[in-house]
């Protein structure tokens, strides 16, 4: 079979024959066409393993050059991504900052158009009332010349007596001046209420246009508040929380009442006018309440940075090696100092499984956070601890590669991303 094998190679592969010479000894190796044959493969297999495996290197190296590509600008746009937040962040507060000066500007500006409105209201009621006495002495005047004259003409026709006469005349120059006096009073009286009404309807314009002013006030404060309140909205929309049921729990903890009852007293001089601006004042109201609780709500969330120093994210939330990561890593050399990210109380100090040197907090409105892989624990279980406290040290216990934190947040036992709460707290900062 052999020889078949070589009969049918040696077309392609003649026989071929080397001679070997040594200090004149001759030796002849011939060289079958079949062991050609298996030289020939042998060196064509490892020419082409050689070519394999140097792509194979070229692939991974290019591949890691485009991983280490792709982190930079991920990293990249992520900084700048925490910059424009940032900028958000301060414009928010700015805005703010500028509604609340301007409604501290409102409310004193309607206190004082208020008062203004009151006393000339009250200047016109007095108006009236003096010009209707007025009018009054006038037609009681009016009515004594008159009987007055009619007396006089009695007496004339009934005593022909010069001296008579000259009573009855000196009379009527009395009562002439007297009516001549009440006629001028007459005249500057209505002169006066002609001025008051005038004044009365100056006041009424100014009084709308003070209400119109302070209409055009109230929305702009009105709209300057829905629109800060918005972000803090979306704040706790983005770490999976319901804003209503934030705020519903921290008014249960927040509703103390007290004092003495004193009974209402109700005035019957008010302005319907008024009632759209007071509904308008009382919406500002509720809005500002709406935000200091929220202020409260996120004092009492984990949204400080666990680490301080310098470190490195190496590892995001999600699936990794084909398990659920339930947390973020953050590297760092060992000994750095870990803190804690929320006020809340210690649960947990010790070790656990994978996590190695473990610490556990307990937050308000159902937030724990963990902290894992720790070289040192500073805290106790049932100490309360506040926020930036530094509660541990950076370490490689349990399962890890290196040294790092595993840091974790969780929400009624459920994880949840810590890059949303770290996002929130450079959106409210």
């Amino acid at each position: 079979m052999t020889n078949r094998l070589n009969a049918s190679l040696a077309r392609l592969l003649p026989e071929k024959r080397l001679v070997l010479g040594s200090e004149g000894n001759a030796r002849v190796v011939r060289l079958r066409p079949a062991t050609q044959l298996a030289a020939v493969s042998g060196i064509t297999l490892a020419f082409g393993w050689t070519l394999v495996a140097s792509s194979v290197l070229a692939i991974d190296a290019i591949s890691a050059g485009s991983s280490r590509d792709q982190i930079i600008r991920t990293q990249a746009a992520f900084e700048e991504r925490l910059t424009e937040l940032s900028q958000e962040r301060d414009a928010r507060a700015a805005e703010a900052l500028a509604a609340q000066n301007r409604f501290a500007v409102a409310l004193e500006q309607v206190s004082q158009m208020q008062s203004q409105l009151l006393a000339s209201e009250e200047q016109r009621r007095e108006l009236e009332a003096g010009l209707d006495v007025v009018q009054s002495s006038l037609r009681d005047a009016l009515a004594k010349r008159d009987g007055d004259q009619k007396a006089v003409a009695e007496a004339a026709g009934s005593d022909a007596d010069p001296a008579r006469r000259d009573e009855v005349t000196a009379a009527l120059d009395i009562v002439t001046g007297e009516l001549r006096q009440a006629a001028d009073e007459r005249a500057s009286a209505v002169q006066e209420a002609r001025e008051a009404k005038r004044e009365a309807e100056d006041l009424s314009v100014e009084r709308d246009q003070i209400l119109a002013r302070n209409d055009e006030i109230l929305t702009q404060l009105e709209d300057a508040l829905s629109i800060s309140v918005e972000p803090l909205d979306d704040v706790f929309r983005s770490v999976g929380m319901n804003p209503d049921d934030v705020l519903e729990t921290i008014r249960e903890g927040y509703s103390g009442q007290g004092g003495p009852l004193t009974p209402m007293s109700y005035s019957t001089r008010g302005d319907a006018a008024l009632t759209h601006s007071e509904t308008k004042a009382n919406q500002i109201i509720v809005t500002l309440d709406q935000m200091n609780t929220y202020r409260i709500a996120m004092e009492k969330l984990p949204l400080a940075m666990p680490v301080k120093q310098s470190f490195r994210y190496s590892s995001g939330f999600g699936r990794r090696w084909g398990r659920a990561h339930e947390g973020i890593d953050m590297a760092a050399p060992v000994g750095t100092p870990i803190h804690a990210t929320g006020d809340g109380v210690v649960t947990y100090a010790g070790r656990q499984g994978a996590y190695g040197n473990l610490i556990k907090i307990e937050h308000e409105l159902g937030v724990e956070t963990r902290y894992g892989h720790l070289s040192r624990i500073r805290v106790k279980v049932g100490q309360r601890v506040s926020q930036g406290e530094r509660i541990g040290d950076m370490g490689n216990t349990g399962r890890s590669t290196g040294p790092h934190l595993h840091y974790e947040v969780r929400m009624k036992g459920r994880a949840v991303d810590p890059m949303s709460f770290i996002k929130a707290a450079s959106n409210v900062q």
